[in-house]
């Protein structure tokens, strides 16, 4: 069976397999695992790489089958690396891979820190066919991933939840649903031709700008105000909505395109100050 449509034999195939590795989707989810890790108090570093593999194939699993449902079933896509059946067979490894993973955690750690790390492969297979397809689903899909790989971190770690922990997690859903809506915006005109319901397409340009830039300011609002009641959040962790409003601000009358690529910048530097500031507590 043919895996790769343009370059054959192994190589070719090993290639068009490495292709769908999408570091900058794939390094936000990953980063955030081990910030759920940092915050539950990092005492198993074993368990935080297994959770964090467990992310990475699931997120392996979304980029195959969105691949797939856009260029073999639905004929959106110009191109694809791989053939129809080496997307089934990138699945069939890729899920394979994560249930081991979510075996091993459940008989490591306990059957809720599997079904907190289940729903990032459930949104995986799911977010092509259907999230999609509609306006909610197309922008908080990714977010909600992240926000679950978050708990997950942080459940194997302290094999229970905080309301510090919960809070966090929501507030990067708001975030990156914020970004979500100006990336999808990048694809505007196209999606309305072919009926694709994206906040954009739904609102007009102009309102889905404002609900993204109305979404982070909420976020960053959060961020702050949990700083003022949750012992978990220090005061320093302010620091990361500060520096992620002076990217939101650049970012404001940018054309989406530049838009997203500083958003997405701007959330790396505001998980990393979250980080720093809850790892170190530089005012404690």
């Amino acid at each position: 069976m043919a895996v790769a449509r343009h370059d054959p034999g192994p190589v070719g195939a090993i290639r068009a397999l490495a292709s769908q590795v999408h570091p900058v989707f794939m390094l936000p989810p990953l980063a955030t695992s081990w910030f759920g890790a940092v915050l539950g108090g990092l005492s198993a570093v074993g368990l935080a790489t297994l959770h964090a593999t467990a992310a990475f194939f699931a997120l392996y699993t979304a980029h195959v089958t969105d691949g797939y449902v856009d260029f073999h079933v639905r004929g959106e896509d110009d191109d694809h690396p791989l053939t129809a059946g080496g997307c089934r067979l990138a699945l069939a490894g890729s899920s394979l891979a994560f249930f081991a993973c979510l075996a091993a955690i459940v008989a490591l750690v306990d059957v809720w820190a599997g079904l907190l790390t289940l729903p990032g492969w459930l949104i995986a297979v799911n977010h092509a066919p259907q999230l999609d397809t509609n306006p909610v689903g197309a922008t908080v899909g990714y977010p909600l991933g992240i926000g679950f790989a978050l708990l997950g971190g942080y459940y194997v770690q302290a094999t229970a939840l905080a309301p510090t922990v919960v809070a966090l997690a929501a507030v990067f859903v708001t975030i990156l649903s914020g970004i979500k809506v100006i990336d999808d915006a990048q694809d505007y005109h196209y999606d309305r031709s072919i009926d694709k319901r994206t906040v954009a397409v739904v609102l007009g340009p102009a309102r889905a700008r404002l609900t993204a830039f109305g979404l982070m300011l909420a976020g960053m609002v959060a961020v702050v105000s949990l700083a003022l009641v949750l012992p978990g959040i220090p005061p320093t962790a302010g620091l990361a909505a500060l520096a992620f409003g002076a990217v939101a601000a650049t970012a404001w009358r940018a054309e989406p395109e530049t838009a997203t690529r500083l958003l997405i910048r701007g959330s790396y530097v505001f998980l990393a100050v979250l980080v720093a500031a809850v790892w170190f507590r530089p005012l404690a």
